[in-house]
């Protein structure tokens, strides 16, 4: 028998394949994980090619050490994906598909015990009806036990013994009585829709189901409204609009790949319009997976509670959420659920574009505008444009919602490679956008009126009055902590971060200055440090200080604050947003974690502070980013009914963007601004990639840049390319480590792309820096 040996990708910064011999014991494929030696380590990567040639002597190759065959091999289309994804965004194989695997995976030492078959134990029916009656009234832990059953369906072994210390062998005796059943599912074992969602099959839900999508003579809007058409009761239906209606209609009916642009208002009912695409797509195909993106991990929970009582007949293994902040062992089961098919529905953040769904049927991104989207460390992705892409490649719908769409989805629009749904008012009948009121700065100011701690007359008395009134407030700042400078009027002092060039904020609870940047942290000084002068104090205003000022302006109010300091512990998130919802709160102070998403059904005013630093900033996506903050938080008010209006503090209220807001009118600001970015030359209309250098001294990063610019002119494609000065970037110095940038850009896509290949090996040849990294299509200049 020939020698067989494999190319494995690691996450290695080099862009290449390693070879290793292959021992007879081993029947390795395309896509399956291994463990490998790569020099005094062990480390796992994944096979790309199996072979009997190398170009390598076989004597000096290493031999794989384990092979990981209870895991099923990642498909064809997942390696496309990510090959796809390296070699636009010029990485490496390897440093996309494995930080793309959870952390679990990627240890062949927990292998085994990751992988190991999952045993649960499942009442059937004889056990629903003898159960209640044969379990003893006083045996407390055994009815915990058979209600727990009972209430679930299925428990395993961890399960049942958290409720009663005897239940393995208690659960065996029922399953001699033929009560229960117990299941052996093996890690790596396929997902079987019948035997998942034969309970549907038996109701004749599912039945019912696909009668409902079965083109009639009914009206497109009877139809879509149909009970039956959903997993849930009816009576928990809400009625879809007519433009919702439609656009279910035109997801239903896309026949392989289609990108819809769902722009609907805040409020207007895109998460219904997913959920009746979800509940068709399964009824029409049982065992097929839905992605569905979201921005934030604080949004996934109520993301999941609706996806969860919607499809209330699947198991709770058919939905599973995929994001950084679930424990390690959760996030591998999650994925595996995915990998293996046994989860319709995966719900997650960015990192989950990347999962194995091998499906995979519908992708749905959420806010997709969010700038949380973009990847900004190791590989910058975007994972929009990976989720438009995969669909495409899997010649599926995408669905792409947002109140506020990037230019760049709009623009793709407008050129017809998007097709537009608009949902053009709120979905509940009484309820309507709110109306949006500038406060002039300057002319309250003039008129003598006062303020206090920066917050304005007029909104205070709005404040009071919902108060008296019994509804919510919501006041927005971007900006957490207390103040953002502590100075020294004396000297002129500004406290500052000893290891960036920054200033550090001032955070009044905890008694601390704090860098944003590096995390460096100081207490409070008693005097100031250059002049000795005891009479230091804070400038500019956080949301600490917004929220310690309110409790006293408002009398009466319960304030309560939160952003990303007050939501630092694991679910402390989801705890003060129940909060707001159960009616606890009556002021709302937050950042932008509160700007979008949340369905806040008794606010009835937001309050906007500080809202004019982004209109005079040099990004040229400040003003993008500026609108859609705006307009997402202005529609968290009057959501339920109850008139809603905004108040927005400026100094310049002529303002063409506040106009606009004031408007609700995005398709103008949209269009004046994409016409702005056509005469400017700027994205979507060029292409660009930003190279980055961090060196000991600004220098010595400065002329790595000149050098890498220089090596442009040996490239034949660099003539299409525009090449900029290299230049320091804003925050100059983070952790002692001097940085600046390198601008390319190009009219062509692929003239861009053919210039980073052959820049890349140019690049590594140079020195002088400690690290760089080129980002294609960034988002921060």
């Amino acid at each position: 028998m020939s020698p067989r040996f494999v190319r494995v990708a690691l996450d290695h910064p080099l862009p290449t394949l390693f070879d290793y011999r292959c021992d007879e014991r081993f029947a390795p494929a395309p896509g399956m994980l291994v463990a490998v030696p790569f020099g005094k380590r062990q480390v796992v990567g994944l096979v790309c090619e199996v072979t009997t040639d190398t170009d390598v002597p076989p004597e000096r190759l290493r031999a794989v050490d384990d092979l990981c065959v209870a895991c099923p091999p990642l498909s064809a289309h997942w390696l496309a994906l990510v090959a796809f994804a390296a070699d636009y965004y010029q990485r490496g194989l390897g440093e996309v598909a494995l930080p793309a695997l959870p952390q679990a995976l990627r240890d062949a030492s927990r292998w085994a015990r990751l992988l190991a078959p999952d045993e649960r134990y499942r009442l059937l029916p004889a056990g629903s009806i003898a159960l209640p009656d044969a379990v003893p009234a006083r045996a407390t832990a055994l009815r915990r036990l058979a209600a727990a059953l009972g209430e679930a369906g299925t428990l395993s072994a961890a399960e049942a013994r958290a409720l009663h210390p005897k239940a393995i062998a208690t659960l065996d005796a029922w399953c001699t009585e033929g009560w229960v059943a117990l299941d052996v599912i093996e890690a790596g074992a396929g997902y079987s829709a019948p035997a998942e969602l034969n309970a549907l099959q038996r109701s004749g839900a599912l039945g019912a189901m696909q009668e409902a999508n079965t083109p009639t003579a009914t009206n497109a809007s009877t139809a879509a409204n149909t009970p039956t058409a959903q997993l849930n009761t009816p009576s928990t239906l809400p009625t879809l609009t007519d433009e919702q209606a439609t656009a279910v209609d035109a997801i239903r009916e896309a026949e392989g790949f289609a990108s819809f642009l769902l722009h609907g208002v805040t409020g207007s009912g895109k998460t219904e319009v997913y959920l009746r695409a979800l509940a068709d797509l399964l009824a029409r195909r049982p065992d097929a997976q839905a992605l569905v993106l979201v921005p934030e991990i604080n949004l996934t929970p109520q993301f999941e509670a609706a996806f969860r009582a919607r499809f209330a007949m699947l198991p709770d293994s058919a939905i599973v959420t995929l994001h950084s902040g679930l424990a390690e062992g959760e996030r591998a089961r999650n994925w595996l659920a995915a990998h293996t098919g046994r989860a319709h529905i995966v719900l997650g953040t960015r990192l989950a574009v990347l999962a194995s769904l091998p499906k995979l049927a519908l992708v749905v991104v959420d806010e997709e505008h969010d700038p949380a989207y973009k990847q900004q460390e190791g590989l910058r992705y975007s994972a929009r444009d990976l989720a438009v892409w995969r669909a495409k490649q899997l010649d599926v719908p995408v669905v792409l919602g947002s109140a506020t769409p990037s230019l760049e989805s709009w623009w793709q629009a407008d050129q017809g490679r998007y097709r537009r749904l608009t949902l053009s008012r709120r979905a509940v009948a009484d309820a309507v956008l709110p109306s949006v009121r500038l406060i002039d700065l300057e002319e309250e100011r003039r008129r003598g009126r006062a303020s206090v701690e920066g917050l304005s007359g007029p909104l205070l008395a709005a404040l009071r009055t919902r108060l008296e009134r019994g509804e919510q407030s919501l006041v927005f700042l971007n900006r957490r902590g207390y103040a953002p400078v502590l100075s020294c009027d004396a000297c002129g002092w500004v406290a500052g971060c000893p290891r960036c060039s920054a200033y550090v904020v001032l955070h009044k609870p905890e008694r601390a200055l704090r860098c944003h940047h590096c995390g460096w942290e100081a207490r409070i000084p008693r005097a100031c440090p250059d002049c000795g002068n005891v009479d230091i104090a804070p400038l500019g205003r956080g949301t600490q200080r917004v929220e310690e000022t309110l409790a006293t302006a408002v009398p009466g109010a319960r304030v309560l604050r939160i952003d990303a300091d007050s939501t630092r512990r694991k679910g402390s998130a989801q705890a003060l947003f129940s909060d707001v919802h159960a009616g606890e709160v009556d002021i709302l102070v937050g950042t932008q974690m509160i700007a979008k998403g949340h369905d806040f059904q008794r606010v009835s005013l937001v309050g906007v502070l500080n809202a004019d630093t982004a209109l005079f900033s040099h990004d040229f996506r400040a003003s993008e980013r500026l609108f859609a903050q705006l307009m997402q938080v202005s529609g968290r008010a009057g959501r339920a009914g109850l008139p809603g209006e905004v108040l927005v503090q400026t100094r310049y209220p002529r303002h063409a963007l506040y106009h606009a807001l004031a408007r609700h009118d995005y398709v103008g600001f949209a269009t004046s601004t994409l016409s702005e970015r056509r005469d400017a030359q700027l994205p979507p209309f060029v292409y660009q990639a930003l190279l980055r250098a961090e060196g000991r001294t600004l220098e010595a990063a400065l002329a790595f840049l000149q050098q890498a610019a220089a090596t442009l002119t040996e490239i034949p494609s660099a003539e299409r390319v525009t090449v900029y000065d290299a230049v320091p970037m804003t925050i100059v110095k983070v952790m002692h480590v001097h940085r600046a940038q390198l601008l390319v850009e190009s009219a062509s896509r692929g003239a861009l792309q053919a210039t980073l290949h052959a820049w890349q090996p140019m690049l590594r040849a140079l020195k002088g820096v400690l690290r760089w990294n080129l980002e294609v299509d960034p988002l921060d200049i």
